[in-house]
């Protein structure tokens, strides 16, 4: 889903030589929920003059129904195979700012496809946690487990690259 006018930026500014050095390539964001990947994201894609893609926003269309309800009806396993679907497709249309959910780098084939990507983080605090209990009793149930496997997964992949 695009969030926005894209405004394509000044021919031989600096915005437009990131643009061109992407080719079809996207600029992929991940991390927890409330970590800002959706306003950094947002931004940036504004100043570059390409799109912003909320990934779980696509997999909750393509899916017709919330990422909660896929974990309640349906299971981890098969949210993340649907989740790696539904980035694949996504990464075919670059260039772009996209942000993935913090899960996306546990799949490795997900990671491989990602390449490069940038991680958002912010610390757990008191808002961070209301806004998950609000979310989804599904998000409060996971969200340590998640947070422990991902903070690992994280740290690997930002000293991962692949060309």
């Amino acid at each position: 889903m695009v969030n926005g006018a894209v405004q394509k930026p000044a021919e031989n500014g600096p915005e437009s030589a990131v643009v061109r050095a992407l080719g079809n390539r996207s600029i992929v964001l991940v991390g927890m929920m409330g970590a800002g990947k959706s306003s950094i994201g947002r931004r940036l894609a504004a100043r570059l003059g390409i799109p912003f893609i909320d990934a779980d926003a696509e997999i909750e269309s393509a899916a017709g129904m919330t990422i909660p309800e896929i974990f309640d009806k349906h299971g981890e396993p098969y949210f993340r195979a649907g989740e790696a679907r539904v980035i694949a497709r996504l990464l075919d249309g670059g260039p772009q700012v996209l942000a993935t959910g913090g899960g996306s780098l546990m799949d490795a084939q997900t990671r491989a496809l990602i390449g490069i990507s940038m991680s958002c983080s912010s610390e757990p605090n008191a808002a961070t946690t209301a806004r998950w209990r609000r979310k989804s009793k599904t998000c409060c149930r996971y969200a340590s487990l998640f947070m422990l496997r991902r903070t690992s997964l994280f740290n690997r992949a930002m000293n991962h690259t692949t060309t």
